[in-house]
């Protein structure tokens, strides 16, 4: 089997896919182009915010494309190139893309509310708190894990002590993005330039940064940039989505973008042979196939993390909802072509059905580093390009999930419609505040380090995965829609991420008696491990006892 072939069969099986049921379920459930959708209706210069749609999928893109889709499939090797090629088909197509467009759709047809707020509508108060405090949870995982990455993708020193020049320069370049973008934001705002103008100052303004960036490293420890991270992660939480954010996400989808098209010419242009068998066993290295598979690769099938970006900040910048398909469904199967890009290079790399040595990343890096060099990009500038890629991976996530994490919380608090709010729930609701408390709880969580976060966090992604699936299933119940298509996914989701947590904290509970267990470490992963089990199956009884109850009143959307 050649690299060629693999990638060939998946961009053809995506662009099918979005033709044929992307807009199968478009036309199932229906839009109304000439509705005015919730960023025109409520349009505040703040959170709510129209754009044009590429914007709104550069935002969705750039935030949802993590890490997860390359670190993923490259661990999954192990089991074979075939299990992982046929999840990241299945699960991008059938699972991921159906819950990213359904979670806009339903957002954008009730006023922009996020996840939560749907489920106080279509279930109840219990319902809404209950998914609003796993959400919560979840993002702190989230901004503690990928906090950990960039602050040592950004370390301008090695463990040796020499420097990092690519890393440093990396991060000269990212903090250019950020002022650079909020220029770019108000240029946007105050000029309204045609598409193909606000294309080529985005393209000199990237070149410039790249330019600058190189010549200036910026030498910090890791130490010193999780400080700085928090920081951004402030910023970006509190300012308007069209001042950082969106201009932002737009700068750094050219990357990303260049990146996965870059992937795909390296293969297509070098047709490497895939060096890793199709299968090796449903044991592998004293892991199951099932269910770590499903667990691993995340963001290139299946990611919950999604959801919370199409309903919390993408429903409130689309202007049409022609946008949504592209947005929801679109970006997605983008995504899951980058998985399948990463697993071919890994798998090429292999030797005799091993995968080479180093991090997912740094195979990626490295053979992505290798495409451009054949594209006549000189060593030095490879580094660069690369290395900014994957920081620009986790910090267009990482913005976008300190927002989320904050309206998590506000949300949570908020009294019930008609009700007031206590003194507390004031003082929580501020977003000064919120950001506040979601900032310091994640960065005490990322002092255990990335890879204590990392196992607990993709298995609460999947599982918030399997309650947003039954969410929605109910939002489209509840509205006269059809919603079987979400039947399987999410029972599916729901098995296989309990089955994960329960071996998670079986494994954990089974180092107390060994004596490895760490209070700050493996005691903060249980705790939260068996709350999210437990927050789990409440609103998955909350929600499912509604979804197949016999009850088939409407229930009206948001007016």
């Amino acid at each position: 089997m050649n690299g060629l072939t693999l990638v060939g069969f998946a961009m053809v099986a995506f662009v099918a896919a979005y033709f044929l049921y992307g807009r199968w379920l478009v036309k199932t459930w229906g839009i109304d182009p000439k509705a005015k959708t919730p960023a025109v209706e409520f349009e505040d210069g703040g959170d709510f915010a129209p754009a044009s749609r590429f914007t709104v999928f550069a935002h969705q893109f750039s935030s949802i494309t993590g890490a997860g889709p390359v670190t993923g499939p490259i661990i999954a090797a192990m089991f074979g190139w075939a299990p992982a090629m046929l999840w990241l088909l299945v699960g991008g197509i059938f699972f991921g893309a159906v819950q990213d467009f359904t979670a806009l759709y339903a957002s954008v047809k009730n006023q922009g509310k996020s996840m939560g707020m749907l489920i106080e509508h279509y279930v109840g108060r219990t319902g809404r708190r209950l998914f609003l405090l796993f959400c919560w949870l979840f993002t702190l995982l989230v901004l503690a894990a990928f906090a950990d990455i960039l602050a040592n993708t950004f370390n301008g020193f090695m463990k040796d002590g020499t420097e990092n020049v690519p890393g440093a320069q990396a991060a000269t370049i990212s903090m250019l993005y950020i002022v650079v973008a909020m220029g770019f934001g108000f240029f946007i705002s105050k000029v309204q330039p045609s598409g193909l103008v606000k294309f080529l100052v985005a393209v000199v303004l990237v070149v410039a940064m790249f330019a600058v960036g190189m010549q200036f490293p910026l030498y910090l420890d890791a130490h010193s940039w999780r400080y700085v991270t928090f920081a951004y992660c402030f910023i970006a939480s509190v300012l308007p989505m069209w001042l950082l954010m969106e201009p932002r996400d737009y700068l750094s989808s050219f990357l990303l973008l260049g990146m996965v098209f870059g992937g795909v010419v390296g293969v297509l242009v070098a047709n490497p042979v895939i060096n890793m068998p199709a299968f090796v066993g449903f044991t592998v290295k004293g892991q199951s196939l099932f269910p770590i598979l499903f667990i691993t690769i995340a963001c290139g099938a299946v990611s919950g993390f999604h959801s919370l970006v199409s309903s919390g900040t993408s429903s409130k910048a689309i202007a049409n909802e022609r946008d949504m398909l592209p947005v929801g469904y679109g970006a997605m199967l983008v995504e899951s072509l980058l998985g399948v890009v990463a697993l071919v290079i890994a798998c090429a790399a292999a030797s005799n059905g091993t995968l080479p040595s180093g991090t997912p990343f740094q195979i990626f890096a490295g053979a992505i580093g290798g495409f451009f060099q054949m594209f006549g990009l000189p060593a030095a500038v490879s580094a660069c390009v690369i290395t900014m890629c994957v920081s620009a991976l986790a910090m267009t996530t990482i913005d976008s999930v300190a927002r989320i994490g904050r309206m998590s919380l506000q949300e949570l608090v908020a009294p019930s419609e008609g009700a007031e709010a206590d003194s507390v729930a004031k003082i929580l609701m501020d977003k000064y505040v919120s950001t506040a408390v979601t900032l310091i709880l994640a960065y005490a969580l990322c002092l255990a380090g990335y890879m204590n976060i990392w196992p607990l966090f993709g298995a609460a992604n999947q599982l918030l995965s399997a309650l947003v699936l039954i969410s929605l299933a109910l939002f489209l119940k509840s509205t006269g829609r059809k919603g079987w298509m979400l039947y399987v996914p999410m029972t599916f989701m729901f098995l296989v991420t309990m089955s994960a947590l329960v071996m998670s904290v079986v494994g954990i509970a089974g180092k107390i008696g060994s004596g490895d267990f760490t209070l700050m470490v493996d005691g903060l992963q249980l705790v939260l491990a068996i709350a999210l089990m437990t927050l789990a199956v409440l609103v998955a009884k909350t929600c499912g006892s509604e979804l197949f109850a016999k009850n088939n009143q409407i229930a009206p959307e948001l007016e």
